[in-house]
């Protein structure tokens, strides 16, 4: 029974460890939110979000049809606002800066 705890304490340790580092690395992240055109139904917004989560520093993008818009987290060391508008316009879908944050 000794090895199971010592193995489950150990797993737990490395577990635990990188979130204080991952929280850390959220301070650095940048968040825009795109106006994205074209987009007319579900299909689109999967293609829309596929096309932005393919973007190397990229964290979450999240697209909404209904503003026709996407909030994109990304890294500014790996990336920017110009590739993210590119990988939607090579989808099909221009799109440009409604916000940054």
């Amino acid at each position: 029974m000794r090895p199971i705890l010592s193995c489950l304490l150990a797993a737990s340790l490395l577990v635990a460890v990188p979130l204080p580092i991952a929280a850390a690395a959220d301070a650095d992240l940048q968040t825009t939110t795109l106006a994205v055109e074209n987009m007319t139904c579900s299909m689109c917004r999967i293609t829309v979000g596929k096309a932005l989560k393919r973007v190397d520093g990229v964290v979450d993008a999240k697209v909404d049809l209904k503003s026709k818009s996407a909030t994109v987290r990304f890294d500014p060391t790996k990336t920017d606002v110009t590739a993210l508008t590119r990988a939607t316009t090579n989808a099909g879908y221009p799109s440009s800066i409604q916000r940054q944050e």
